[in-house]
């Protein structure tokens, strides 16, 4: 094939192709490429080159998801993790049922929604971490340090939990389960093959998986307290290692890997979760189970409890508040609709908790048929309920080691795609950190490595003591500071109304006023609302009838705070190094970076009235 001489006309079609693409970004330059001599006469190709995509700072373009539904499965997957199967559907049943969803549905629309869509949007627009997206405020920049101490405080025993559904998952492979009797070297005299409290005489038996879970998983029972750890158990530690790793090799090359991983862990769970309630419903008492789990108390709702409840299981949920969805969302397109991902992705996630309750409750009435026993003797929540009770009714099932794989391969995949939340403290500093760009592997193993070390406490003797402290602690009240801030950050000092632009720059409209009012008033009321809540009703953490000595709930509350504190210390540390008078400082310091030559014309849109009342 003959290659024709560049031209005129060919030139002049280069230009216009390059004025018809505005958004076009980069500088692009024409290559000339001599491709053969034939007669004499010299015949070239041209192309137009895009350069290595650089920013205004001369750096490399950041990189995008592969695919949208890569972007989507992440979040979904972060989103939806063990919280909901093991606490929404037991909220559910325990505060009227079907009525709980007026408030929890409420909650969602009223501060859910708005704080999720807000935090995809922020992310998408400044393309930075959990703490650089605070260029738009920068004396806001503590509270992405908050975020993504919280995500780091979280994996240090989020990590234990994946590394329990792996240690049964192993225990899993043999002909009986090792849950099902009471003659085995853990079992204590206590051991019964059901526990019915409601005679005191009983009151001290423990089922068999019961007693497998604390006396032959976590060996309480060699331990006397949080001041009596002991060493770290090999089994665990060995599964531990496990998790590590395989979240080690989802996160390692950003999201080009972690994008690929969620395409089995953000969908199997559904798969498994379907699975489990085809064979639920088919089981005797299921159906008491189910009509239990949606019988409708509107009394309930008279009770303040049941709305703090809503509140709060919308609050941690949906993810908002760990810096993980600013991550996400900063690898998307720019002119991506992150308007439609927020409500398909909030959505799911609460209709999959809403469908995890069938399935947990199916298996429930069964388990409250079987031994003859009121459902509220066998409904529990938090790890009670995936590692006692729900092995339990498994066992007694036909097929059983079968069903125990399926069920622990599920909570795997649960957790590890949840765990995808270090990607939160990975984008965040990477890019607050310049430098840890070119080293990103080196950068994410000493991370994960750290959570290791520090993990190894959760997996010791005493090591359930050291996980319940951290749970109760790690993202608890400062979770809810954090959202609460940020709101404020975005909503009032860098301004609705800005902020709206910035969204119809990427998708083309506006958010309609009652986004807008959302952010400005209804969502910073409801955490300041829940934040004060948390305070007055917080309750030192206990572990059955153990009660932490004073001096580790101290040492909790250093933990929380000490994710809290960075947003004052960092907004003294900004104040402090800025040149001039201090109301110089202060228009420095809350105008964003890019608009500080307008700060020296003295223009400050937030000194006007203006900017406070607008919506």
């Amino acid at each position: 094939s003959s290659y024709w001489p560049l031209t005129a006309e060919v030139m002049s079609s280069l230009a216009a192709s390059e004025k018809s693409s505005p958004n076009a970004m980069g500088p692009k330059e024409v290559e000339l490429i001599l491709v053969k001599e034939q007669n004499g006469v010299q015949f070239t190709s041209t192309n137009l080159v895009a350069p290595a995509q650089t920013n205004p700072s001369g750096e490399k373009e950041r990189e995008t998801w592969g695919k949208k539904i890569d972007f989507l499965l992440s979040v979904i997957g972060f989103a939806v993790d063990l919280a909901n199967v093991w606490r929404f559907p037991y909220l559910c049943y325990k505060n009227g049922g079907g009525a709980f969803l007026v408030p929890y549905l409420f909650f969602m629309v009223i501060a859910g929604m708005p704080l999720f869509y807000m935090e995809l949007a922020l992310g998408q627009y400044n393309r930075e971490g959990a703490a650089g997206v605070w260029k738009i405020c920068p004396i806001f920049k503590g509270v992405g340090f908050t975020v993504i101490l919280i995500s780091l405080y979280v994996g240090f025993y989020y990590n234990v939990i994946i590394s329990w559904a792996l240690f049964y998952l192993f225990s899993s492979f043999t002909r009986e389960l090792p849950w099902v009797h009471c003659n085995n070297t853990w079992n204590s005299p206590n051991c019964s093959d059901w526990a019915d409290n409601s005679s005191i005489g009983d009151i001290y038996k423990a089922t068999p998986a019961q007693e497998y879970f604390e006396r032959a998983v976590l060996h309480i029972q060699d331990s006397n307290g949080i001041d009596d750890l002991g060493r770290p158990r090999w089994q665990l530690t060995s599964c531990l290692a496990v998790v590590i790793i395989l979240l080690y090799f989802s996160l390692w090359k950003g999201v080009k890997t972690s994008g690929k991983v969620v395409w089995i862990t953000a969908t199997m769970p559904y798969v498994v979760l379907t699975v489990l309630l085809l064979r639920g419903v088919t089981l005797p008492g299921a159906i008491d189970g189910i009509k239990a789990y949606l019988s409708v108390d509107f009394l309930r709702l008279c009770d303040a409890k049941v709305w703090i409840e809503a509140a709060t299981q919308i609050c941690f949920s949906l993810g908002v508040g760990f810096g993980v969805l600013i991550a996400f969302s900063s690898y998307n397109k720019f002119s991506n609709n992150c308007y439609r991902d927020a409500i398909i992705t909030s959505s799911i996630n609460s209709l999959t908790s809403f469908f995890s309750g069938f399935v947990v409750f199916s298996f429930l009435g069964y388990m409250s048929h079987k031994h003859n026993v009121a459902l509220d003797k066998v409904a529990r929540d938090g790890a009670g309920l995936v590692f006692v009770i729900y092995p339990e009714a498994i066992a007694t099932l036909p097929g059983s080691s079968v069903w125990a794989v399926i069920f622990f391969i599920m909570l795997l995949t649960l957790g590890l795609d949840s765990m995808g939340g270090m990607e939160s403290v990975i984008t965040g500093l990477i890019d607050e950190f310049k430098f840890l760009h070119k080293h990103r592997e080196l950068f994410t193993l000493f991370i994960v490595v750290s959570t290791f070390l520090i993990s190894l406490f959760c997996v010791t003797n005493g090591g359930m003591y050291v996980f319940t402290l951290l749970d109760h602690f790690a993202a608890g009240t400062s979770i809810l500071f954090g959202v609460l801030i940020e709101a404020i950050g975005i909503a009032w000092f860098y301004g609705v109304d800005r902020f709206s632009d910035d969204i119809k720059e990427m998708i083309g409209h506006r958010p309609g006023r009652y986004w807008r009012l959302c952010w400005k008033f209804v969502s910073p009321c409801f955490l300041l609302f829940m934040v004060v809540v948390s305070f007055a009703t917080f309750n030192p953490p206990n572990y059955g009838s153990y009660m932490f000595p004073q001096w580790a709930n101290l040492l909790g509350w250093c933990l929380a705070m000490s994710s809290m504190t960075m947003v004052p210390l960092y907004a003294i540390y900004k104040l402090c190094t800025l040149p001039g008078r201090f109301c110089d400082r202060l228009a420095y310091a809350i105008t964003p970076e890019t608009e500080h030559h307008l700060v020296d014309n003295g223009e400050v849109r937030q000194f006007t009235l203006h900017h406070w009342l607008v919506v």
